[in-house]
């Protein structure tokens, strides 16, 4: 592949609903361009791009991939996406080096539910925007049904540049009112120009002279040019649609098939002539390295070479690579360059690019371009990479918060290091996963974006790592506190021969304000107990907390004062006074009217409107509390409050109850009083698995 200068470049992502396309539509683009010589099929595993064996025994993109294709003297980086909501940080990873969005609509579903949650995270970007309806060809669809389903979920800036002719099993051929040429296309895909059908004309001619009324409104001049002269010429109206699109004024919506490999070169056409290359977007806002200093960073092939890597994978047959995209500057092997996270230094061997599984190896990547390097020592995902001496950060992806969590315990004895190691290994290349080890709990816990995230992780440990693990029901943080006050007396007097041991506290136990945690005061008047023995009370008394006498969980917000006691001069020491802190407060807990406390969790679940009432009823079911709901195009958006006793598997069971189609996102809220009967049961639990353990 030779080397393209900035201008020349096109990076575009695909989103959209799982199982809309996008895929097929890659496969489509590696055919028509020449990288492939058929376009595979995803159904048959043939696809140059979903190649690894969970995306073939799956049929659905895992992992985004990257497939860097000449078209008419231009550079396309197409980045096809996963569709799936448990991979959201590969789209989201993607949409950081891209300056277009394609996003497809299943002509025979129209906007889904997962269309609209990645619009939620691209629509305020400023990335250009198209759509493409694919699957024309299946029966029953209507293409104006499909174009209103776009305007009435994204706006009126969504417009149609073609016009199908033929709909559904008729559909033949696209009328192109960019240049007002028609085209129909044989059983291979082949396109030839035709005459604009005679029943479209009328149609064509309305559609055109509406678009370019769109594209004068992008422009003060454009817009007196078009009232003074009533339309504009070629020329100003591919302007006036540039500047719209570019600005997000105007999403572009083309039709076709990726299937039947109808409409894919137009839709590249329209890619290069109207989308922006990446010297057309905004300076990249970033930091200077380790301070929060704003500067703009100029995409300029001859500037201070600056990178920002946006994924990392481990191959077994290509070792680990890492895919990034220059945002300054010019990178080629041999390069010396400076992580702006870890402060290692970083050689540049071997620079390649990607055509789906298949790589090919680049003399150099320029600004605005996207590669891959090699071998890299210390770099991950998010990492920027840049000249030494110039220090400068890219931010990074900000990635949702997990919503499953499941308990991972090694199936052999002893590898419960080597599961750690490898998990934490596969989250430099995946940040949307988080393993969080709770001593309290005993337990490992893995929180990821959904039961297939983690099936796949669990698939990468176990070719990987070789190690297998079995997930079991995460147990839950409790907390302890308390609701009165008491006050509590404990002597530690000891006697066996030699130096004995006194110790000799008076404490005051009461609720602290909730969330405040742990406060410790120190009363003690007239020396009643020495100074250097009082730390040695409170390191009692936070040991203790950390075993309630309800369930055996942590306590919090409470409030110790230390206002009386005696000593020892001679028995006395610290090892006393802690044990009489210890037991003062053990036995004087039990007396304050303690209570369990659970975590609660704020969630937001998106679905279709049939599914509200069901969904709604669920989360009543699991003690949820209903805050509020707003509908968002034929979707409602329910907001609640829920224990986090009562969301284990919810991710699963919300797609079951919903087709597949419920999506949501939970985050920690504060701790909430345990209904009594409830606490009863995790109480008794406690007690029984402590007993058991003996």
């Amino acid at each position: 592949m030779k080397e393209y200068t900035t201008d020349k470049i096109r990076n575009i992502c695909l989103a959209g609903q799982r199982g809309c396309g996008k895929t097929s539509l890659s496969d489509a683009v590696a055919f028509d361009t020449g990288v492939n010589n058929r376009v595979g099929r995803v159904d048959d595993g043939s696809s140059i791009l979903d190649y690894n064996e969970s995306e073939i025994a799956r049929k659905t993109t895992i992992s985004s991939k990257i497939l860097a294709c000449e078209y008419k003297d231009t550079k396309i980086n197409l980045l096809d996406c996963p569709g799936h909501a448990d991979f959201i940080g590969e789209f989201l990873s993607a949409l950081k080096v891209v300056e277009g969005v394609g996003i497809l609509i299943d002509a025979t579903s129209g906007v889904e539910i997962g269309t609209q949650l990645q619009w939620n995270l691209i629509k305020s970007l400023p990335i250009a925007k198209f759509f493409f309806v694919n699957k024309m060809e299946k029966e029953n669809v209507k293409w104006k049904n499909n174009l209103h389903s776009i305007q009435n979920a994204f706006g009126k800036n969504a417009v149609a540049v073609q016009i199908p002719i033929g709909e559904a099993l008729e559909f033949k051929g696209i009328v192109d009112l960019l240049n007002m040429k028609a085209y129909v296309f044989d059983a291979a895909g082949s396109r030839s120009d035709t005459e604009i059908p005679a029943n479209l004309k009328d149609e064509v001619t309305a559609a055109r002279e509406n678009l370019i009324e769109v594209a004068a409104e992008t422009d003060d001049a454009l817009l007196e040019k078009f009232f003074n002269d009533g339309t504009l010429d070629d020329a100003n109206f591919q302007k006036g649609l540039r500047k719209g699109i570019a600005e997000g004024k105007i999403y572009p919506v083309l039709f076709g098939s990726a299937a039947k490999n109808m409409g894919i070169k137009i839709l590249l056409d329209m890619v290069i002539t109207y989308l922006p290359s990446p010297d057309k977007r905004k300076p990249v806002e970033a930091v200077k390295s380790e301070t929060t200093n704003k500067i703009e960073l100029p995409l300029d092939p001859v500037g201070q070479p600056v990178v920002y890597v946006f994924k990392t994978v481990s191959e077994g047959h290509l070792g680990d690579m890492s895919y990034f995209k220059v945002f300054s500057g010019t990178i080629k092997p041999g390069m010396e360059l400076s992580n702006q996270q870890t402060r290692s230094n970083e050689r540049v061997a071997q620079i390649y690019s990607f055509q789906g599984k298949n790589r090919i190896e680049l003399p150099s990547v320029a600004a605005g371009d996207i590669g891959t390097m090699v071998k890299l020592r210390d770099t991950h995902t998010g990492n920027t990479l840049a000249l030494k001496g110039f220090d400068v950060t890219v931010p990074p992806v900000v990635y949702p918060n997990p919503v499953m969590d499941v308990a991972v315990k090694s199936k052999t004895k002893g590898d419960e290091e080597k599961v750690a190691s490898g998990l934490n290994k596969l989250r430099e290349e995946d940040l949307t996963f988080k393993l969080v080890s709770d001593p309290a709990l005993k337990q490992q816990v893995l929180y990821g974006q959904g039961s297939t995230h983690i099936e796949v992780l669990m698939e990468k440990l176990q070719k990987r790592f070789g190690v297998q693990v079995d997930l079991v029901k995460p147990k839950i943080p409790y907390r302890e506190t308390v609701r009165k006050k008491t006050e509590q007396q404990y002597k530690h007097k000891k006697q066996s021969g030699g130096r004995g041991q006194y110790g000799d506290v008076y404490i005051r136990i009461e609720p602290n304000v909730r969330g405040t945690g742990f406060e410790f005061i120190d009363e003690i008047t007239g020396g009643v107990i020495p100074n250097k023995f009082i730390p040695a009370v409170e390191k009692g008394i936070i040991e203790q907390m950390q075993h309630g006498g309800l369930a055996g969980a942590p306590v919090v917000d409470v409030k110790v004062a230390l206002y009386f006691g005696s000593y020892h001069d001679v028995d006395s020491s610290d090892m006393a006074f802690k044990i009489a802190g210890l037991m003062a407060f053990k036995e004087g807990f039990m007396k304050c009217e303690p209570v369990l406390l659970e975590p609660i969790y704020n969630i937001e679940v998106l679905v279709p409107d049939e599914y509200t009432g069901d969904v709604m009823g669920d989360l009543s079911s699991r003690r949820g509390k209903i805050t509020g709901m707003d509908p968002e195009g034929r979707n409602q958006r329910i907001r609640a409050t829920v224990p986090q006793a009562e969301l284990y598997q919810y991710s699963v069971d919300l797609r079951s109850k919903t087709q597949g189609q419920g999506v949501f996102t939970m985050e920690f809220s504060h701790y909430e009083e345990v209904p009594h009967e409830v606490a009863q049961k995790v109480i008794a639990e406690a007690r029984a698995e402590r007993e058991a353990e003996g």
